[in-house]
């Protein structure tokens, strides 16, 4: 009897055992693995940092709302790859993301890398959500794309129209770097200008590694441009402002998002004011929750947030949100989520995709350097149509 008594009370031990074992296992963390790839090393790499600090802010905040996707806590992970600004290394990064069971794409941060590694992605069927501006990103058909930021047609659009209209600039010098970035933010400048009536007086090329403008400057110089526009990095925008002084071309220097930065006021010095830059969206304090956003990047990174950390922070938290709608991080359940997609963020209280994957809300803000300092000028609305 005391035999049969303890077998039977060690059988039911061991049954509450596995019960409460089956128990622990429902409700374990589900790992839900997200890819990103940006220049981590190399003359762009300030770029991919600020852009993987506001998406590992975004991710850090999800795991401690413990966030339940196909029935267990999901806890997020992200997965860095060092695509290095160069389109062959990102197709082969793109292939180790995917490699990686990821269940969806937050990058990458060029054009001309994110263009060619969407393609893996596509076929893959994972949903990327990517910082380039480049129209061409999103126009390729696929429905797996989708964007973080204004693209190039927006924001190309508005600044032709703001130097013809505002600098009174009727004959604009053109100069890109030949990248998918550069060349396609200065072909949607050159449109504006001409259909805002002013004239493309010279267009120049050069390359995203080159530091000697002169010749190309030189030639502008007896063109007579009311301003110039350049489509590249601050890597190159900073020199090129130096060597404008040294030749004595009083004409402005105006270019796009990735001028408006600490390292171009550092390599332009003194030449840097009068200095234009166009930016998506609006200064981070009057973006709807941009002071909240600030003041949560300082805390945690113990610096002040670049210009592409709060649009990679909504990037992410898009992908997270559309994850939620669904109740899944499986890509093909929720990708129709994020498709149709309507959240208040950090940068804007409208976040909404058109068919395309692009941002619904197009607003472009102009900053001039003043006194070593950028400053905001005017924020202006443009289609691009």
């Amino acid at each position: 009897m005391g035999k049969q008594f303890k077998s039977v009370a060690t059988s039911v031990a061991v049954a509450c055992v596995c019960a409460i074992g089956g128990l622990t296992a429902a409700h374990a963390d589900t790992v839900v693995r997200l890819g990103f790839a940006a220049p981590l090393t190399g003359p762009q790499s300030h770029y991919g940092e600020d852009m993987r600090n506001g998406l590992t802010l975004a991710l850090e905040e999800a795991n401690a709302q413990g966030i339940e996707l196909d029935g267990q806590k999901a806890k997020f992970e992200l997965v860095s790859k060092d695509d290095q600004a160069d389109p062959r290394t990102a197709v082969q990064v793109a292939q180790q993301i995917v490699d990686e069971d990821v269940q969806g794409v937050l990058g990458h941060f060029n054009s001309g890398t994110t263009i060619p590694a969407s393609r893996v992605y596509n076929d893959a069927g994972l949903p990327q959500i990517a910082m380039a501006t480049s129209p061409e990103y999103t126009l390729q058909g696929y429905d797996t794309t989708f964007r973080m930021m204004t693209s190039d047609t927006q924001q190309g659009s508005a600044v032709g129209v703001y130097m013809v209209k505002d600098l009174n600039a009727k004959n604009v010098a053109l100069i890109d770097d030949r990248t998918a970035y550069g060349q396609g933010l200065t072909d949607q400048v050159a449109k504006a200008v001409e259909r805002s009536g002013g004239k493309v007086v010279s267009r120049e090329y050069t390359t995203d590694k080159a530091n000697d403008f002169t010749a190309i400057l030189t030639n502008i110089k007896s063109k007579n441009a009311d301003a110039i526009f350049f489509g590249g990095l601050d890597a190159q925008s900073g020199p090129m402002r130096r060597q404008m002084a040294t030749l004595g071309i009083t004409a402005p220097l105006v270019s796009g998002e990735m001028t408006r930065s600490d390292t171009f006021l550092r390599l332009a010095g003194d030449a840097a004011n009068g200095t234009y830059a166009s930016l998506a969206g609006v200064p981070i304090d009057s973006m709807a929750q941009g002071e909240k956003f600030a003041a949560a990047y300082k805390a945690r990174f113990n610096k002040d947030a670049g210009v592409y950390a709060p649009y990679a922070y909504d990037g992410a938290w898009n992908m997270i949100t559309a994850m939620k709608e669904a109740g899944s991080a499986k890509p093909e359940k929720y990708l129709e989520k994020l498709a149709g997609l309507q959240r208040s963020g950090a940068t804007s209280e409208h976040i909404a995709y058109d068919k395309n994957g692009d941002l619904n809300e197009v607003s472009v803000t102009i900053y001039e350097v003043k006194n070593g300092k950028w400053e905001m000028v005017k924020t202006m609305v443009d289609s691009g149509k």
